[in-house]
């Protein structure tokens, strides 16, 4: 509903993959850059979110229900097919917290591994590979678990302005090996 407010033509069903040609187009139209290459509705969903609603949400608000595509860990949304169980909360036009119900079907959970594993192969530095020993952990009967992502690092990027979390951990993940 946020990215209707600012793309009033955006109605376009996540489980739809006939409707991306008019979701790219509708993206576009409003001026969201790079969806051209995207494979679903939910990914420029996604796109339109960070780049025309996230920096305008100034006061605390939370968002909720995500597309599948760009929540691999989370549960599927109990009633909205395509969606997750995930909300995340911005102020100033950040992210500061993110929360979700932890998905724990392994078979589902492979699925969408391998699905975030072909992004990374394709160039999509934030898609994630396949955890086989998470998955492992699934397969073994992991109990279900949640969780909230919020802490000093979210509070530092605050206080310093800093657009990524990246720019305020002491020591990333994410660096590139040498």
């Amino acid at each position: 509903d946020i990215v209707k407010e600012q793309i009033p033509d955006f109605d376009f069903d996540v489980n739809n993959p006939d409707s991306l040609p008019q979701a790219i187009e509708a993206a576009s139209k409003a001026g969201v850059p790079g969806v051209g290459d995207l494979k679903s509705v939910g990914d420029v969903l996604n796109v339109c979110f960070e780049e025309l609603c996230e920096p305008k949400l100034i006061q605390p608000t939370f968002v909720i229900d995500y597309p599948v595509e760009v929540s691999p860990l989370a549960k599927p949304h109990r009633s909205k097919a395509g969606l997750v169980e995930r909300f995340e909360l911005f102020a100033v036009g950040r992210e500061h917290a993110n929360s979700f119900s932890e998905l724990t079907d392994p078979v589902d959970q492979r699925v969408r591994f391998e699905a975030q594993a072909a992004k990374r192969a394709a160039g999509d530095e934030e898609a994630c590979d396949v955890d086989e020993d998470f998955l492992q952990a699934l397969e073994q009967g992991m109990p279900p678990t949640g969780g909230l992502g919020i802490g000093i690092d979210r509070l530092v990027m605050l206080l310093t302005n800093a657009p990524s979390i990246r720019d305020v951990i002491a020591f990333p993940l994410l660096k590139p090996e040498l």
